[in-house]
């Protein structure tokens, strides 16, 4: 892709990071995400130059013009965040063809539910089903129709491969009774085991475990004055951390080419 195709890929991707913030912000709340853009402490509407992606965060001085109060820096984060996986995605898997473009807005629209999930998770605590649901039809979607062709059929290891990844997740919320993991990360990986098959999905579970270890610890040392005992800490962001780093980089952190073998011997 030339500089310019990049350039409104990031641009692109920072516009719908904003409409996302929306969304994470408003979802279950009784607020749609129709209506005029407002200052969520004083309720004074927003003006085009405080709408702008990332700009915006920079011309407000990162405070509402109006009562001062304090503008999270999520905003940007997300808006940032949000332009960079997407001039990832299209430099990874560029629309070169009518079904590579099918692919790359699958993509796309993961991405947006991704983001909305990993806000509210670290927000709430909690995965929506509406969002996680909806990643993991698409990731069965994507089973069906990837490849060169409408006659595309996925590997019966390619179906399993989802409750696979995900029913050690599930035993652990159920003999846990809820309190060592949540249902909605089994919901996660599923449709992350969809969209990555057994071999990526186990590497990015992997993955989102040592992530999600040394960030604990860190942040266990940085607070350990208030530190809380039952501090809940969201999972979901790592394992869609850990779902790109192998989907956009193809990180292998363990080799399971013999699983594989014996795997597909079974099926």
């Amino acid at each position: 892709m030339d500089t310019f195709s990049l350039i409104l890929s990031f641009v692109f991707g920072t516009i719908v990071g904003s409409f996302l913030n929306v969304v994470s912000l408003r979802f279950n709340t009784g607020v749609g995400v129709n209506g005029r853009s407002k200052c969520m402490s004083c309720g004074n509407q927003l003006t085009w130059k405080e709408l702008i992606p990332l700009l915006s965060f920079a011309y407000q001085k990162g405070s509402c013009k109006k009562c001062k109060s304090k503008i999270s820096w999520q905003y940007p984060l997300v808006e940032f965040g949000a332009g960079v996986v997407f001039v990832m995605i299209f430099l990874t898997f560029p629309p070169l063809t009518f079904f590579s473009a099918v692919t790359t807005a699958i993509y796309i629209i993961a991405t947006c539910l991704l983001i909305v999930i990993s806000v509210y998770d670290i927000k709430h605590k909690i995965i929506p089903d509406s969002f996680v649901y909806s990643f993991a039809l698409l990731s069965l979607v994507n089973l069906c129709v990837g490849g060169t062709s409408w006659s595309h059929v996925p590997s019966i290891a390619a179906f399993v491969a989802g409750p696979a990844l995900a029913l050690p997740f599930a035993l652990i919320w159920l003999i846990s009774k809820g309190t060592w993991m949540g249902l909605g990360d089994a919901k996660l990986v599923l449709g992350i085991g969809w969209f990555l098959g057994i071999s990526a999905g186990i590497n990015a579970i992997v993955l989102a475990f040592w992530i999600a270890a040394v960030v604990s610890v860190v942040w266990l040392f940085a607070t350990y004055r208030r530190f809380k005992p039952r501090t809940e800490i969201p999972f979901g962001p790592y394992l869609i951390l850990g779902m790109y780093l192998v989907l956009l980089f193809g990180i292998q952190v363990i080799d399971v080419g013999m699983l594989k073998v014996v795997w597909n011997s079974f099926l």
